[in-house]
Parts: C-alpha cells; structure tokens; sequence
C-alpha cells in the first residue's frame, strides 16, 4: 500500500510573554536561566525564521499561534479576584510563580501539542491525533483545552481526520506528546510502525524509575494513545527510555534520539538495555516493513549525556529534501561544543542519506530548554488530507512576511518576570492575538474574543474554564 504523503511541520508561535520562569523541574537549561531577561520578539523571529527556512529547502510548513497569556481564567480559578488588572496584581504580590505560571508562553513547543498517527497506519483511515494532558507541569497543564480546540478548527474534516480528547489527567496516563513518539517508515505514504518511548509505568512498579527527576511519560499513555488511535498491535513498540538519562536532563525522548523514514539516530543511553530496545526496532520493521532501516548510535565517548543536553544534538530536525537526501537541522549550539559537532561530521561523512546540516540560532528557546525539534509538530498527510488542512495556517511567503511585520509591531524587546503583572502587557497581548486570528482566519478563538462577542450570563461561566 502507497500513497502521496508529505511531512508537514506544524511549528508553535513563539507568545507575546516569552519569559524565563525557571519553570520546568527536570529541564537543565529552563531551570539554569530563571529570572533571566527575555527578548520575546527576537525569540519569535527566530522562530519564524526557521519555518521559512524549511519552507524555502522545500518542506511543507504551518503555524499554530500562541495561547492567551496571562492566562486570567486560571488565575481566577485559584482564587484571585477582582478585575483583569486586580487579579495580576493579587497574583504579582501574593503568588508571583503562579503568575509566572499561568503566563508561560510554553506552548510554543509544539512537539509536545500531540501525538499523530497519519491515515496511512490506522486502521479506519483516517488521521488520527490526540492532544497531550502534559500533567507533569502545572504551567504546561493549562494548554490542552486550547490546544484541543485550534487543532479541532485546522483539522476540522471528520472524515478526515480524528481530534481526540486529551487522556485522563491523572498521574497514571501522564502524557507529553509527540516528544516522546517516533515514527519510522519507507516513505511518508506507506505503512510504518510506531515506537513510543515512556519514562515509568503506573501498573509495573518494579521498573527501574528516575531517582533526581521525573519521568513525564507513562506506558500506560503511550498504549492508550496507541488504542485510541487504532493502530495495529504488532505495528507499535513500547520502550522504557534510561532514567539515568533522564536524571542527566533528558526529560523527553527527542532530547536523547530521532527518527526519520528509515534512519533511527540515538545515543548509547537513550533506552533501558538499548541494544535489546533496538533489536525489538529492527526486528518489527524488517517483519512489517523491509530491511533498510538504517540505525546510528552515538557513543557515550564520542558525546557524553551531558554536551548531548547542552547542545541539544539529537533534538535537531532529521528532514527529507525533495531529492530523497536528508538534511539535519540543529541549534547553533551544536557549533560550540566540540563533540556535538564532531558527530555531526561524522553523521555526514558515513553512507547514509543524511547528506547535509545546518545550523540555526534559536536560543531564546534554548535557554528555556527547547531546540528546533521542539518547536514543532510532525503531521503526515496525503495529498487529499493537506487540501484539507485550514489553509490559512500553511506558511507562504506572503504569511511569513504577514507574520514578520505583526512580530514587529506587537512584541517586546526585554520582558521580565515582573513585568507579567504590568496591564499594558496583557492589553498588547491580547490586541496581538486579536489580529492574529483575523490573519490566520481562525475566528474567535481566545476566551477574551469569546467574552467580548458574547458576553456571559451568571448561569454560563464556561468561559472560564482552561
């Protein structure tokens, strides 16, 4: 079975309040850089600097804009009264990581907006995609409901597609997304298999745990997102990912391995009993697939868990060209740490398709621990199905200059923690916002949009939910 398919990158909007909160237990460079300055604009031409990038080596690339923040409902939800302006001030003098919390421009990594199983591998064909409850972290936990939604509007054919709702927010089905999901296939259009990598189990308490970090990712997650999406048992293979590693700062799988097609690149300690875990890999897709797969270890004496995290190597995009070559796309820190980029060299110089890389300068997202693979979401689709797609969200040249200019306008050159409390922030948030969506002809999708062109009776408070 075969069809035209293509990779599309669905890549976050870096938001209007892109601060550094130190927000993320586990995540090295977001803990390191708390209460840093921020240069939310710079950060989001960064961003939009590697779509177009792809766009113009050929890719396929979309944009998912910034969730509202501050986020004032759920400021309101625990506790803080008043109005808009009275609740970031309660919030600034009472509980300023709270604050900082609920204004957390995190969704920009789009990696972790869900996890996506193209048409190709279902078995009702269609695409199926189920949005990640990303319960491990507070600030993280408030995105689903409006990432649930935006997909629901880009990917709005039910014929077509799936939009599931997030899993239980329980501890038990504890759910980062794509980030720890990888797909490897002959080409985009034929059947692959699926691997989901998970750091703990709820139900297998023997099994070896992170001791200094958590492990964000459960088995029982990862199976239920398998179900849901109605993949083929023997088609999906479950892998417990090292805690050593996890302890170390890889706190998602896309930190410590990447798959492309046929190319599988890890590091010696991405799994626990890596060569057993990969066997498994060979062994599923040589029996559904064929015998091409071609897998890459990095040793641990050629880059050492610890430049793997602050360079962030294996959090590169691994992309196809129209040519059939692969390109590897990674963060500049790459450059700066000398065994990083001696196995890029190394990747480039061996016999395999990944033939070219480049390097971009994304570090305002680096510092908040989040390279270029974070920044995006992996999305699989057929000719029929990307016709499908909200067009308007497809990156052209004429949106890429659209959405350079409104950067411009709208963002800040320095944001503080402090300054989430300033009301201005939140007018221009929100006045950004409301031009984006006419831009991106999503509607009105922000719960201040929806406040506005309906305004709420005492028995309706929905609008506050998050």
């Amino acid at each position: 079975m075969h069809c035209n398919a293509y990779e599309v990158n669905f890549d976050g909007l870096v938001g209007l309040t892109h601060h550094y909160g130190g927000l993320s237990w586990g995540n090295i460079a977001s803990q390191r850089h708390g209460g840093h300055v921020s240069n939310p604009k710079h950060a989001a031409l960064q961003g939009i600097g590697k779509m177009k990038f792809l766009a113009d080596v050929g890719i396929r690339q979309a944009v998912l804009p910034p969730h509202e923040r501050p986020n004032i409902a759920a400021l309101r939800r625990l506790g803080f009264t008043g109005s808009d302006v009275q609740v970031l001030e309660k919030a600034r003098r009472k509980k300023p990581r709270l604050l900082e919390a609920c204004s957390s421009a995190s969704a920009m990594w789009a990696a972790n907006a869900a996890t996506v199983s193209p048409s190709i591998d279902t078995q009702d064909r269609r695409l199926h995609i189920t949005p990640a409850n990303l319960i491990g972290q507070f600030h993280r936990s408030l995105e689903p409901p409006t990432t649930k939604m935006l997909l629901s509007k880009i990917f709005c054919d039910e014929k077509k597609f799936v939009v599931h709702q997030p899993l239980s927010t329980v501890v038990h089905f504890g759910d980062e997304g794509a980030a720890n999901h990888t797909r490897l296939c002959r080409t985009y259009g034929e059947p692959g298999i699926e691997v989901f990598v998970y750091g703990s189990s709820a139900e297998n308490v023997a099994a070896r745990t992170p001791k200094k970090f958590p492990a964000r990712q459960t088995l029982e997650a990862s199976g239920a997102v398998a179900r849901m999406h109605q993949l083929l048992p023997e088609r999906a293979i479950f892998i417990q990912q090292n805690p050593d590693a996890i302890d170390a700062g890889v706190f998602h799988n896309d930190v410590i391995s990447i798959g492309n097609q046929n190319i599988l690149l890890y590091h010696e300690h991405a799994f626990v009993d890596t060569p057993s875990a990969i066997g498994r890999i060979r062994q599923v897709y040589r029996q559904y697939g064929c015998d091409d797969l071609i897998t890459i270890e990095v040793r641990a004496s050629e880059v050492s868990l610890k430049d793997a995290v602050a360079s962030y190597l294996f959090n590169s995009q691994l992309v196809t060209l129209p040519d059939g070559t692969m390109l590897l796309i990674c963060a500049r820190e790459c450059m700066e740490l000398e065994p990083s980029m001696a196995c890029v060299e190394k990747i480039l110089d061996a016999d395999n398709p990944i033939q070219s890389a480049h390097y971009v300068d994304v570090r305002q997202s680096m510092k908040n621990g989040g390279g270029p693979a974070c920044l995006r979401l992996r999305v699989v689709l057929t000719e029929d199905e990307l016709a499908a797609v909200h067009q308007p969200v497809l990156l052209t040249d004429g949106l890429y200059h659209q959405l350079r200019a409104w950067i411009e306008k709208h963002y800040r050159d320095e944001l503080r923690p402090d300054d989430l409390a300033d009301p201005k922030l939140l007018d221009e948030s929100r006045g950004a916002l409301d031009e984006l969506t006419q831009i991106l002809q999503l509607g009105s999708i922000y719960p201040f949009q929806r406040v506005r062109t309906n305004p709420p009776r005492f028995s309706d408070l929905s609008f506050l939910s998050f």
